[in-house]
């Protein structure tokens, strides 16, 4: 068994995977953080699915599949539906989660048709492109993985050169403005890096679950602590540890996909963070619930073993 888990170790295809899908869930739960604090988790599936028609038509003006021109079109893409899902909001009356409904469903209903074209073209190049849908790790490369790897540095380093003015943003946007930052540039700076973030996991997880491994790891790092900080660090070691748990569960057993085991990973991080957390998590109020109860009982225990005795005590007095 150590024999096999070492060649599994040193094979230079797992490696890369592995790499790839621990940066991916590094930078993912990172943005992901400030997306959720912002109320802004459907987002990311919006994106996600608004990235396939960018795909499908960057691969239709190429004829190839060419990940650096299919990230181009899944950011245009991107852009392109926020800017549907800002208008919608800003000249109707909408609301956002509607209006995040609306371009998820219109964008990924152009995908599938262009998709169903490219497939009944009759091109060789499109074998596989379905693939982008639920994610295809195996057929990373080195070249993939160092693209997610400066994509991941990127995005960590902004958020950390401008963590007090995201955190101002993300919490109160208002005093933020106040104060003379430029909300509206860091609102869409925002927007970007998680158009980015959601494109480069595309290829690894899929559209259709990229946005579970945007989020998840953030909500469970959110049962552990208040502070932002704290939050961030650990959601991206979260979603991190996602991306190496899926990947060594998809080697070991043939035919397993590794974008959803990752997923089911960070869905088991969360279950674990929303039981057994020490201040938010089922236990801990669990036992705070408990104490208080027997916090309270003790006293009127003793109140009516008191008022007993009182009763008692009058009842012997009126005897004699």
């Amino acid at each position: 068994m150590l024999t096999t888990l070492w060649q599994w170790i040193t094979d230079p295809n797992l490696q890369w995977i592995l790499m790839g899908s621990l940066l991916l869930g590094l930078g993912s739960g990172v943005i992901g953080s400030f997306t959720y604090l912002r109320k802004q988790s459907l987002l990311g599936d919006a994106l996600a699915h608004a990235a396939l028609p960018g795909i499908c038509i960057a691969f239709m003006l190429s004829g190839v599949k060419s990940v650096g021109l299919f990230m181009l079109g899944a950011i245009l893409a991107g852009m392109a539906a926020t800017f549907g899902i800002s208008a919608i909001t800003r000249y109707t009356r909408i609301k956002q989660d509607a209006a995040l409904g609306i371009v998820l469903s219109v964008f990924f209903g152009i995908g599938i048709v262009l998709l169903t074209q490219i497939q009944h073209s009759g091109n060789g190049n499109q074998s596989g492109l379905d693939k982008y849908m639920f994610g295809q790790a195996a057929s990373m490369m080195l070249a993939d993985v160092y693209l997610m790897g400066a994509v991941s540095v990127l995005l960590i380093a902004i958020c950390a050169l401008l963590f007090k003015e995201l955190k101002l943003v993300s919490f109160d946007p208002g005093f933020a403005r106040g104060m003379g930052l430029n909300v509206a540039f860091l609102e869409q700076l925002l927007l970007l890096m998680t158009v980015v973030a959601v494109v480069v996991g595309i290829q690894a997880v899929g559209v259709v679950l990229v946005a579970a491994l945007l989020i998840t790891p953030a909500v469970a790092a959110r049962y552990w602590t208040d502070a932002l900080g704290v939050m961030v660090v650990l959601a991206g070691a979260f979603g991190a540890l996602s991306g190496v748990t899926g990947t060594l569960i998809s080697s070991t057993l043939s035919n397993l996909p590794t974008g959803p085991v990752t997923v089911l990973a960070a869905t088991a991080l969360f279950f674990v963070s929303a039981v057994l957390a020490p201040n938010r998590g089922l236990l801990a109020k669990w036992i705070r619930r408990w104490r208080s109860r027997s916090e309270i009982q003790q006293p009127m225990e003793l109140a009516m073993i008191r008022q007993a005795g009182n009763t008692v005590n009058a009842a012997e007095r009126g005897a004699e």
